[in-house]
């Protein structure tokens, strides 16, 4: 991935470029232009260029509703990208129903620069699986098909709990709204958390989303009645530089820690202390990126308590130590760490 800093002399914009396959789904489509059209730097240049590619030449490509979208570049815009994002379709043929490419998306997809950035959003994942690009690799989709994407390629590591996996120059989300994460995720991975939350805010959309699809798939509708988990957690994100207990969380709403921890898996989707760690992962970069807070000072304010404990945290999560992600944030280039799964 080729992200040019912001202030040098040879400045281009990072360019995105998304494959409209016909079947496709118009609000994923979107997606990438909403996100990655939003981000400047400080000169009021965008940090992203958005490009949309048919794989024949330019001309109408079939949606799922009862419109077209007129393509203005051909599969020669492939060859151009720093990052190529494949958004979902309801037409992928024998992608979909025998797991290979067609001659025509085989001859566009092989246009594509090795270094190059891949990631899809929903079934999109069916294009980068037939291609080879996720053998051995971890990779999600929309929960509702895991099992069948499974199936189809044993060789992948399908995790149908997470709301996107980032696996370096391969990432893929869970269907529709997880492409906002998706996108979201790369815009912080490549410019930082400040970036990101302004296009999040700008789009009204929450900068990081807790927990990952087990929130989504279908069970038993609980009693209204019952409590919630919600209190807790907005009492949680403001005291993260205080040391939170399991038990402290559960006092919050009235429950015992058994129940408190079956209700939180259920409505967030990961584990109390899992969710903990996340949300001090991000008050750790945030703090990072805007404020010249020791190392020492960060840790304290993002409730690891020390240095070590934050290193540990960040290095698990980003790849990268705390001192590395400043400096890089700092200057402008962007990060690309291992596997972040969310």
């Amino acid at each position: 991935m080729s992200v040019v800093a912001e202030g040098s002399e040879d400045f281009r914009p990072h360019r995105v470029v998304v494959l409209a396959l016909d079947g496709l789904l118009p609000f994923e489509l979107g997606i990438p232009h909403r996100i990655f059209g939003r981000p400047k730097d400080e000169q009021g240049r965008l940090l992203y260029e958005v490009v949309t590619c048919s794989v024949r030449p330019p001309g109408a490509v079939e949606t799922d509703a009862d419109f077209a979208v007129h393509v203005l570049h051909g599969p020669e815009a492939l060859a151009e990208a720093d990052t190529v994002i494949v958004p979902a379709s309801y037409e992928l043929g024998p992608v979909f129903e025998e797991g290979r490419l067609t001659g025509e998306l085989a001859a566009a997809l092989a246009r594509i620069r090795p270094g190059t950035r891949l990631a899809s959003i929903c079934t999109g994942v069916y294009v980068l699986a037939a291609a080879g690009y996720l053998d051995g690799r971890p990779a999600t989709t929309h929960w509702a098909d895991a099992e069948r994407f499974q199936r189809m390629f044993p060789r992948i590591r399908v995790d149908a709990d997470v709301l996107f996996i980032d696996d370096g120059d391969v990432l893929t989300s869970a269907g529709v709204a997880a492409g906002i994460d998706l996108c979201l995720h790369m815009v912080r991975r490549d410019f930082g958390t400040a970036v990101a939350n302004d296009v999040a805010r700008r789009t009204v959309v929450p900068p990081y989303r807790d927990g990952g699809q087990a929130q989504y798939i279908h069970r038993p509708v609980p009693d209204p009645q019952l409590a919630t988990t919600t209190a807790a957690r907005a009492w949680a994100l403001g005291r993260l530089h205080e040391p939170i207990q399991l038990r402290d969380l559960a006092g919050q709403e009235a429950m015992s820690v058994r129940t408190f921890t079956r209700r939180f898996r259920e409505e967030v989707g990961v584990s109390p202390g899992q969710w903990l760690t996340q949300q001090r992962v991000e008050r750790a970069r945030h703090l990072l990126e805007t404020t010249d807070l020791s190392i020492d000072q960060v840790a304290r304010e993002a409730g690891f308590g020390t240095a070590q404990s934050m290193r540990q945290h960040l290095q698990q999560a980003l790849g990268v130590t705390p001192t590395a992600y400043r400096r890089t944030f700092r200057t402008g280039a962007g990060v690309c760490g291992p596997a972040v799964r969310t």
